[in-house]
């Protein structure tokens, strides 16, 4: 009967190097990989970061997690110039001029009290092509504000870059006159209301010329929401 124990086989000087080998290989990859997703984790903490300018509106910050992701594709209203961007804000997400004027596409637009499909809707708008102000940006949302002051949220797939106006809505006039040409001696070719919508064809010298339904001519700026003064628009 034996009783000895069989010695473990010992390992040749080249199949330990090997064993280190494929050791040192696989802490080197595992190490790798960690830098690895220390970068995608810094990149995405920097791209998650709102910029100070849009948290300064007091109904952005307590939205983000609930806002829709995605800046969209906004190509509304004026595009800016090389003498504005000087001067002019220019918005956060689509590096476009703030305050801008653009248009409502639909003829029913949810405007809602933050920049997330599950806040309250704030009052509806039914009217297409009504001029609105673009006053902030967040993501897919812009707040806006119309000619009576009333401001919300909406999403910008909403809204357009067709210029509109309403022909002087302050203005205690029965109405005012639109005019062959740009200047006041020139013949009117229609009188309109205040309040009427009309879509902004051209702006130049304080003068735009603008169009609707039945009639067509130009009227000075200074009369029109939905342009600024001195506002050049081709």
């Amino acid at each position: 009967m034996s009783y000895y124990e069989e010695e473990s086989p010992r390992l040749s000087p080249i199949a330990r190097i090997g064993f280190a080998g494929a050791f040192c290989a696989f802490a080197l990859a595992a190490g790798v990989y960690y830098l690895h997703r220390q970068h995608q984790q810094a990149e995405m903490s920097a791209a998650s970061q709102v910029d100070p300018a849009i948290l300064a509106d007091p109904t952005v910050a307590q939205f983000i997690a609930g806002s829709d992701k995605g800046p969209g594709n906004d190509v509304t209203g004026s595009l800016p110039t090389a003498a504005s961007t000087s001067s002019e804000q220019l918005g956060p997400v689509s590096g476009l001029p703030m305050p801008r004027f653009v248009s409502l596409k639909p003829d029913k637009v949810n405007v809602r009290q933050g920049p997330s499909r599950d806040q309250a809707v704030a009052f509806i708008y039914q009217k297409a092509n009504l001029p609105v102000e673009v006053i902030a940006e967040f993501e897919n949302w812009r707040r806006i504000r119309d000619s009576e002051g009333a401001e919300g949220w909406v999403l910008q797939s909403l809204l357009s870059g067709k210029r509109t106006a309403l022909i002087a809505p302050w203005s205690k006039e029965t109405t005012l006159m639109l005019h062959s040409r740009a200047d006041l001696k020139a013949s009117p070719t229609a009188m309109l209301q205040p309040g009427v919508l009309a879509t902004i064809r051209s702006c130049n010298v304080n003068w735009c010329r603008i169009n609707g339904d039945g009639f067509d001519g130009w009227i000075q700026e200074s009369n029109l929401w939905g342009a600024y003064p001195g506002e050049t628009i081709e």
